[in-house]
């Protein structure tokens, strides 16, 4: 048996269901006039540096590293001592660089085979590195300090300004640990 309210009421929902889409656009485009797009106030952003990709010899990624670099990568800053950040091509997601000559930061390094228990370390706003001065090409600064080593690469004519700048964002990503000599 065939309920005789059913037709109307199909037909009934089949003409509304457009009329409402219709009264809401209209509603929505007619509402909106005379607004204007939010304004976004504080400083841009810089953009990364026009230099060639800079490749980055780096170690296998660990499980320590996978743990605890993705924290610290995303606190680094796009501009270091005025230079922009570049890219980088590297076998691990966990490197950076800026400027040219470059400053290379790569979480998740070997502790650096110098270190040894005694020697001396540098401290900078609560985080011991390491420096190591044999290549002159570069001074190699590492963290002793941390669940895992960050290595900061500077120009030889560079001073420890780079370093101690990115010191900030290490202490908050990467908590203290005793110092572990290399082997």
């Amino acid at each position: 048996m065939k309920d005789p309210l059913r037709r109307p009421a199909l037909i009934a929902i089949a003409l509304g269901v457009p009329v409402v889409v219709v009264l809401v656009v209209l509603t929505h485009v007619v509402g909106s006039r005379g607004t204007t797009p939010a304004t976004v106030a504080g400083p841009t952003t810089s953009a990364r540096a026009d230099l060639p990709v800079l490749t980055v010899a780096t170690p296998k990624v660990t499980p320590q590293a996978n743990a605890s670099c993705p924290g610290l990568m995303k606190l680094l800053p796009l501009e270091l001592m005025g230079e922009q950040s570049r890219r980088v091509r590297s076998a691990s997601p966990f490197a950076y660089a800026w400027g040219n000559p470059a400053v290379v930061l790569v979480c998740g390094v070997p502790a650096p085979a110098g270190y040894v228990r005694g020697a001396s370390a540098i401290q900078i706003n609560g985080v011991q590195w390491y420096v190591d001065t044999d290549d002159p090409s570069a001074t190699v600064w590492t963290t002793v300090d941390r669940p895992v080593n960050v290595e900061v690469r500077v120009p030889p004519t560079s001073d420890s300004a780079p370093v101690t700048a990115l010191t900030t964002e290490v202490a908050k990503a990467l908590p203290y640990r005793e110092p572990t000599p290399g082997k």
